[in-house]
């Protein structure tokens, strides 16, 4: 559990019950039986392993040939898994495979690579990238992207992209994770149903419910759907907290022009610049 990802070393991600959920909550909120998935950003392969609990067909990519070389790293049945048909890694920029691919989904996962400042971030965010995602879900199809951090850090981001996604899709709903820490954003061409927990649970086939307590932090299926569903969020309370910003869009990326917003910050400058500017050497 120990075990961490880094790219150029930055942390991507750990071994967390966070991506399995990445996959496992769009797929029990569909109304007829899952036959195919894509994720993108492969991370530790964990999203593309929970796929392939359900017995259905994952597609998986990823920008960073190295970061696939290391899937049996972090799972020890990562050998295993790649020689299934059902199993497809595709080493490749995702948004760039999608507006190549006539291939359609019944759900498209995404967790883009951390930090959300990063320069280029913005293109897995913006109503352009959802604009090519669209087509690609098939009829009652979900699209889960997941938001790692508070909506109370650097608010513009969160609400300008929440914007993005309202006015790209027209049901979209958001749930805090296991862990209470981030956001999974669900969005749909179709309304998304009001399930309980129990019923959720009820979607999962045998092995794909092991998965998803492989790590906790429940012992229950129902139980660890409860933990989601109970921290529901509307897009227009995020979206309140700036309500005059604009939707992330290619050309306006919110996300990574953040310096002068937090220099405006009086909290953030007396604690956090304060320390860096002490360090300064002129």
């Amino acid at each position: 559990m120990d075990k961490r990802l880094l790219v150029n070393g930055i942390g991507m991600t750990g071994l967390t019950p966070i991506t399995k959920m990445i996959a496992h909550l769009p797929l029990v909120f569909l109304q007829s039986p899952p036959q195919n998935a894509l994720v993108i950003c492969f991370g530790m392969g964990t999203t593309h392993r929970s796929m392939l609990s359900w017995g259905i067909s994952s597609t998986a990519v990823e920008l960073v040939p190295s970061v696939v070389s290391v899937f049996s790293y972090f799972h020890a049945d990562a050998e295993q898994l790649e020689q299934s048909p059902r199993s497809h890694i595709v080493v490749n920029d995702g948004r760039f495979y999608l507006e190549r691919s006539p291939a359609t989904y019944d759900v498209i996962v995404l967790d883009p690579p951390p930090p959300v400042e990063a320069a280029a971030s913005s293109l897995l965010y913006s109503k352009e990238f959802y604009a090519i995602a669209r087509p690609h879900l098939r009829p009652g199809g979900i699209l889960q992207q997941w938001y790692p951090l508070g909506f109370d850090y650097d608010p513009a981001i969160p609400a300008s992209i929440a914007k993005s996604r309202k006015e790209s899709f027209p049901y979209v709903r958001a749930f805090r994770s296991v862990e209470s820490s981030g956001f999974h954003f669900l969005a749909s061409d179709s309304p998304i149903p009001s399930y309980s927990a129990a019923t959720l649970a009820s979607h999962l086939p045998r092995a794909a419910t092991v998965d998803l307590l492989e790590r906790g932090p429940a012992t229950t299926a129902e139980e660890q759907f409860a933990r989601v569903l109970n921290q529901e969020v509307s897009m227009d309370e995020i979206i309140a907290w700036v309500p005059n910003v604009p939707a992330l869009q290619d050309d306006r990326p919110i996300n990574e022009y953040f310096l002068l917003r937090r220099l405006e910050d009086r909290e953030y400058r007396q604690t956090k610049w304060k320390h860096l500017l002490a360090r300064v050497r002129w």
